[in-house]
């Protein structure tokens, strides 16, 4: 089965978290892989949590080395892609983006009756005392 590379609306994946980085090597002869031009390739470990959903890890390999990233940081996928692959007889989908940037953390959200439990005032609908 071959699919064409599908991208990804990375608005919809909601925060992404580093987790990891580090060059994609070959399993039986340790040499750093290489893309199409020759450059490194990384693989960014990115946790995910979609709003409304279960938080999710994926590797995204991306050409040359990540620079500025650090665990724990939260990151922006430029350019993400998803392809389906299959090979002796396993199958799954893997990840692509054309950089991966540090980026600020988002904002919390404003936390409603954070500010009125604060000043004693009671919880709940009406305020009522």
């Amino acid at each position: 089965m071959t699919l064409k590379n599908l991208p990804l609306d990375v608005d919809r994946l909601g925060s992404a978290l580093c987790v990891s980085v580090e060059a994609k090597t070959d399993p039986e002869t340790g040499a750093v892989k290489a893309d199409r031009d020759g450059a490194p390739v990384w693989a960014v470990g990115v946790a995910v949590r979609p709003e409304g959903r279960k938080a999710a890890l994926i590797e995204v390999a991306v050409s040359g080395e990540p620079v500025g990233l650090d665990i724990g940081q939260y990151v922006r996928l430029v350019g993400l892609e998803a392809f389906w692959w299959e090979m002796g007889g396993r199958a799954g989908i893997s990840y692509r983006a054309a950089s991966v940037v540090a980026v600020a953390a988002p904002t919390a959200p404003a936390v409603v009756g954070a500010a009125s439990a604060a000043e004693g005032e009671p919880r709940g609908r009406g305020g009522a005392k």
